[in-house]
């Protein structure tokens, strides 16, 4: 067993059972993922969350690092992540005049979250460089790592390595080594139910009232509905729901609607969908189409096609 494993196993493990309690009320509908998620790092393990952006992946990582009093750092993955950005490297100015030592070495997210004991979450894992992900084998292996001119870095117990990656998205990715994946628990996060999201989508937005209470209800309902129609390769997230009754409300009050069974209502709700959503649904390369044409599709279908499930009630 070597040193960083005999520490970790004297160390007191927290209560996991309250914290799952704490977590779950900053959370709607993510029972199952969180419970997986709390006993995978509360194990000393590291884990991979694979699921579509706004899955809720961040929230339940700030939550957890919240409750454990440790800090929480992000990194973006991408080709400019380098194994010195996330390391660290030394202060050039400084190299001139006094030369390479540890006093010199500016650290990176890598090794700040190894010292202070945190989670270090790279977000879209699987963009960044093969050799930046391999930076982490050691890190994640012995919970140390050598810099040269520094010496050793032996982690805190707490800390932990996260990744997320979005499995709908292959364009620019790097395909993960058997290394990397040896090392990393994995964990698929998907949408939540529509009963979840209108849940989400009231608590963020505060929406309230009838025409609120009809908002959230439709924004949800378009919103899942690019998910699943043709032309689009990736839909969006419930961010876009919570923008389009953000959204709504606003154009609701500029042109005087106060009813959402009136007749502006509908045309409204097109309006906001083409601020919320045109931009957050990724078109099928082979769709002769645009954005602006498949939300008018998807706005028909729940607005003309089926005006029982819009209305009210």
């Amino acid at each position: 067993m070597s040193l960083a494993e005999e520490e970790r196993e004297t160390v007191p493990r927290p209560d996991i059972t309250e914290t799952q309690r704490r977590v779950a009320a900053h959370l709607v509908g993510r029972e199952r993922e969180l419970e997986l998620t709390l006993a995978a790092v509360a194990s000393g393990r590291d884990i991979v969350l694979e699921g579509p952006p706004g899955t809720s992946k961040t929230t339940m990582l700030k939550a957890i690092t919240e409750e454990w009093g440790i800090p929480l750092m992000f990194v973006e993955g991408n080709a400019d992540l380098t194994p010195a950005k996330l390391v660290g490297h030394h202060n050039p100015a400084r190299v001139l005049r006094e030369d390479y030592s540890a006093d010199n070495f500016v650290a990176g997210p890598l090794v700040e979250a190894m010292q202070e004991g945190g989670f270090l979450y790279i977000e879209e894992f699987n963009r960044a460089p093969e050799d930046t992900l391999n930076t982490l084998l050691t890190a994640m292996a012995d919970r140390s790592i050598a810099i040269p001119r520094v010496g050793t870095v032996v982690a805190k117990p707490t800390f932990r390595v996260i990744a997320s990656m979005n499995p709908y998205d292959n364009v620019g990715t790097t395909r993960l080594s058997t290394s990397v994946h040896d090392r990393l628990n994995r964990l698929a996060i998907g949408y939540q139910d529509a009963a979840a999201e209108e849940g989400i989508v009231t608590l963020r937005t505060r929406a309230s009232g009838a025409l609120g209470e009809r908002l959230v209800r439709d924004a949800v309902a378009v919103t899942r509905a690019t998910r699943v129609h043709p032309d689009i390769r990736q839909g969006s997230s419930v961010r876009g729901a919570i923008d389009l009754v953000l959204v709504a409300e606003q154009l609701a009050a500029l042109r005087g609607l106060e009813d959402a069974g009136s007749e502006p209502y509908a045309p409204l709700v097109y309006d906001a969908m083409v601020v919320a959503l045109s931009g957050r649904i990724h078109l099928d390369e082979a769709a002769e189409t645009t954005p602006e044409q498949v939300l008018r599709e998807i706005w028909e279908d729940r607005f003309i096609l089926q005006p029982a499930v819009a209305a009210p009630g």
